[in-house]
C-alpha cells in the first residue's frame, strides 16, 4: 500500500480526488487541510449567494458536521478531470451518487470545480452544483426557498 504524497507533492488532479472521496467519506476535519491557509472558495449558483470562504477556518466551519438532516450515503462518480494550458488549474466535472439513508430516496448531485492548486493545496475553488437538489436532498428545500421569498420581498418597513 502506498503512502499519500506530502501535500505540496500532490497534483491538482490528486487535490481534487481527496477532495470528492473525503466529502462522501465524511472526513470532515482533514477537508480543510486540502487549502492553502488564505484562499478563495465561491459557490456562483447558489441560489443566496453564499458568502466566498477566504480562509482555511472559514473552511473549517464550512466543513463541520452539523448534526442535522438526513444521513446521506454517497459516492463521487462520472468523474472527468480536464488539465488546462495552466499547470495549476483544472475543471473536474462529476456528480455524488448516493441514497438518503432515513428514506431509501436515491440522488444524483452534479457538480463541476474549477480548482487553481498550488504547493499541493487548493488556493481557488469554484464550485458549482445543484443547489436546489442538494437542499432537497437535505430537507432542506422549505428553508430555501423561504429564504429566497425574502430575499426577494422584504417585509414591509424595513429598510
Amino acid at each position: 500500500m502506498s503512502e499519500d504524497p506530502e501535500p505540496e507533492q500532490r497534483s491538482p488532479r490528486e487535490v481534487f480526488l481527496a477532495l470528492v472521496n473525503g466529502v462522501a467519506e465524511g472526513r470532515w476535519e482533514e477537508l480543510p487541510e486540502l487549502y492553502a491557509e488564505q484562499t478563495d472558495v465561491v459557490h456562483p449558483f447558489h441560489p443566496l449567494r453564499a458568502p466566498a470562504l477566504h480562509t482555511r477556518e472559514e473552511l473549517r466551519a464550512h466543513f463541520a458536521p452539523t448534526g442535522m438532516g438526513p444521513t446521506l450515503i454517497r459516492r463521487p462518480a462520472n468523474i472527468t478531470v480536464h488539465e488546462t494550458t495552466d499547470p495549476e488549474v483544472v475543471v473536474a466535472e462529476f456528480e455524488y451518487q448516493g441514497t438518503v439513508a432515513e428514506t431509501g430516496e436515491e440522488f444524483a448531485l452534479p457538480g463541476i470545480f474549477v480548482l487553481r492548486v498550488r504547493d499541493g493545496r487548493i488556493v481557488s475553488s469554484r464550485d458549482y452544483f445543484d443547489h436546489l437538489t442538494a437542499a432537497r436532498i437535505r430537507g432542506g428545500l422549505d428553508a430555501l426557498l423561504t429564504a429566497l421569498r425574502q430575499q426577494a420581498c422584504p417585509s414591509p418597513g424595513l429598510s
